[in-house]
């Protein structure tokens, strides 16, 4: 009988038990620096109706859409009426539409969940991956701007990154240049495609899509000129003069540098006009993140006023900010930012099992050891002792506690340190406090964190007798 395929589909993934670690405590840093802001998690359906998701990502986007068949007898029709989450800005769009009566004027909300995208996998780009976004809805301020920039930079200090950029621009600012190069109103959507994938292929290589795309040579070079690096807020409102809502546009950066300046994100704010942010629905300000000596992108986002507007049928406004999850578990495992808990293992304490006797017994002390805090994994048959202390040591599992006849009948337990070999036979009411105070203080506050809720539970509620 053949062997069937065993590996995930291309561009997906299997996340084995060190991945899922390190995402759960990058999600844990997000999730908390969100909640400090005063954002509440949402989660939507992975799948969407088509019409919900066509038509709001531009040109490029539209092609990546995973769409889904129709079932049962309109199989056959190869129509589609589904499609896969493309992103996490969308579907928030169509329930601030759909639940607007019951959501408060200004809600905040972050949302970590997997997208997918119909694009053909590479070396770092899969069709399966998963977006952190938080957002603002309600306001117009530029207050929102200057609070989601800077919750994001707590996120990217506090899992540590120190050198890294906020590139901002605008989008009314974007249009005015480029109608100031002389590229006509109507290819300004396609100029824009191409003027996104600077930092990806190169002024020579944005030159020669525009050109292909059916802009002059002379607009072409003369958007280079003015897309290049170092150009101040100053110097772009000279080349904007009597563009009205180009310089309104202009205003709005300069707003949201001078909120910025009270907050983490104010030393990392920078302004870049040659910033497109290749979605079709952001209407405003638009922000993107660069790491020094990184290519690409940790995340971007920006005002998207009028996509609310295309569900309910009235203006909302609204910006948010997305973080690339993938990137960042990339780029800090390459870089070796996680911290050595993370890395940690799977238990504390290995309970062996010397024969069935005693198996009652090394369940109960499991229990006893949980209940203190520590993670314990019991040894699931009987066997060797070498063998389970060999395979206690494979698993980074740095104390073992044995159980035999003569330490149940007295009482005891014996507690290897699989480190050094140490090893003491005490009673089993310090065993808990042995290995706690032996390791890593994460495990102390684990412990510390279990008491209390013991304690908690313990608590006689109001007008019990204690």
């Amino acid at each position: 009988m053949a062997s069937q395929q065993t590996r995930p589909a291309r561009g997906m993934r299997d996340f084995l038990p060190e991945d899922v670690r390190r995402r759960d405590y990058v999600i844990g840093v997000v999730a908390a620096v969100y909640q400090r802001y005063g954002f509440e998690p949402l989660e939507t359906p992975a799948l969407e109706n088509i019409e919900t998701l066509t038509g709001k990502y531009g040109e490029e986007g539209n092609k990546l859409i995973f769409k889904v068949l129709r079932r049962g007898e309109h199989e056959s029709s190869g129509e589609t009426d589904l499609a896969l989450r493309y992103d996490l800005t969308v579907p928030l769009a169509r329930v601030v539409a759909e639940y607007r009566g019951k959501l408060p004027r200004f809600f905040k909300r972050y949302q970590i969940q997997a997208v997918w995208r119909a694009d053909r996998p590479a070396r770092g780009r899969f069709r399966e991956f998963y977006q952190c976004d938080v957002d603002a809805i309600g306001s117009k301020s530029m207050v929102v701007e200057a609070e989601l920039c800077a919750a994001v930079s707590d996120v990217l200090l506090a899992l540590g990154f120190a050198a890294f950029d906020i590139k901002v621009n605008h989008r009314a600012v974007l249009t005015g240049l480029l109608s100031a190069t002389g590229i006509p109103l109507p290819f300004h959507g396609t100029a824009l495609v191409a003027i996104d994938k600077l930092d990806k292929i190169g002024r020579d290589g944005v030159r020669r899509e525009l050109v292909e795309r059916g802009i002059g040579e002379p607009a072409a070079d003369a958007a280079l000129d003015i897309f290049k690096d170092g150009v101040t807020i100053e110097q772009v409102r000279g080349a904007l003069t009597g563009r009205v809502e180009a310089l309104a546009g202009l205003d709005d950066v300069r707003q949201i540098f001078e909120l910025s300046q009270a907050t983490a994100a104010g030393a990392h704010l920078r302004f870049d006009p040659s910033l497109a942010r290749g979605l079709s629905y952001y209407t405003g300000a638009i922000m993107e993140i660069a790491v020094a000596d990184l290519p690409g992108s940790l995340g971007g986002g920006g005002r998207y006023d009028g996509l609310i507007g295309m569900f309910s049928g009235e203006d909302v406004p609204a910006c948010g900010f997305s973080l690339g999850l993938e990137r960042i578990l990339v780029v800090m495992a390459e870089r070796g930012m996680f911290p050595a808990d993370v890395q940690k293992p799977s238990a504390d304490v290995l309970v062996a099992l010397f024969d069935e006797q005693t198996v009652t017994g090394a369940l109960r002390l499991a229990g006893e050891l949980r209940a203190a805090g520590l993670r314990v994994e019991v040894y699931p048959e009987p066997d060797k002792l070498g063998k389970q202390m060999k395979y206690a040591a494979g698993k980074g599992i740095p104390f073992a506690a044995i159980l035999g006849g003569d330490e149940i009948a007295a009482g005891q337990v014996t507690i290897k340190n699989l480190g050094t070999g140490e090893q003491v036979t005490l009673d089993r009411a310090a065993a808990a406090s042995h290995v706690l105070e032996r390791r890593a203080p994460s495990a102390r506050l684990r412990a510390s964190g279990a008491s209390a809720r013991q304690a908690e539970s313990r608590a006689p509620s109001p007008g019990e007798e204690p």
